[in-house]
């Protein structure tokens, strides 16, 4: 798969900040040519490496001409971030190319503002678990206008349209709910060639400790 002398040649994105994987790669002008999604959910360690390599073969491609990496960056669970982000980690390293995170709530907002769900201002809210969200504000062109957060759904309720799972499990507290529901790896990468959200480095945005702790030191015996 040939490489022109554009910014980004040919990239790799994929995203696992939400319960379903998502890979896609895109040419050297920008286009998506593939795109995968999981169709078992809650299995991002055992899905990620077939998927990228079922992208690869469906655009005719190999792991050598990919020249740049795109990764969701979350909010999301630790378990599911940690995939994402060692396996972009590694293929940068291993292949000594650039990696580029970008926050999922963006990258939800950008396919919500270029496919005509949202024409003015909103929100995304995805499923954070323990009954609450990770949620953020956009403007009309998808700029986001506040920091990515974890709340109640009650303490964010919103009669704007609200992007994104959240939406859809919290009724109640989003009643306009719009398309679309978890992270594309197409849009993603398309918000890295366009230059629609922040480049951010492949660092993760968990906003809570993961809920497996290292036990304190043990207590004297008296």
């Amino acid at each position: 798969m040939a490489t022109a002398d554009s910014l980004w040649g040919v990239l790799l994105a994929f995203d696992t900040a939400s319960p379903q994987v998502t890979v896609a790669l895109l040419d050297d002008a920008g286009s998506v040519v593939a795109e995968r999604r999981s169709e078992d959910l809650m299995k991002h360690a055992e899905q990620l490496a077939p998927l990228i390599a079922g992208v690869l073969a469906d655009a005719g491609a190999e792991q050598f001409d990919v020249t740049a990496l795109a990764v969701g960056v979350g909010p999301g669970p630790f378990t599911g971030l940690r995939v994402g982000l060692a396996t972009a980690r590694t293929l940068a390293m291993v292949r000594e190319i650039p990696v580029y995170g970008v926050c999922s709530l963006d990258a939800l907002a950008v396919e919500a503002v270029g496919t005509g769900a949202v024409t003015g201002p909103f929100l995304v809210a995805t499923d954070a678990r323990r009954k609450e969200v990770y949620w953020a504000s956009y403007d009309e062109t998808g700029r986001r206008t506040s920091e990515p957060a974890v709340d109640r759904p009650a303490d964010v309720a919103s009669e704007l349209p609200v992007v994104g799972e959240g939406a859809r499990l919290y009724p109640e507290q989003f009643p306009n709910a719009v398309e679309p529901l978890r992270p594309s790896a197409g849009w993603l990468g398309h918000a890295v060639v366009s230059e629609l959200a922040e480049l951010l480095d492949p660092d993760p945005l968990y906003l809570r400790r993961p809920d497996a702790v290292a036990p304190g030191k043990p207590k004297a015996v008296s």
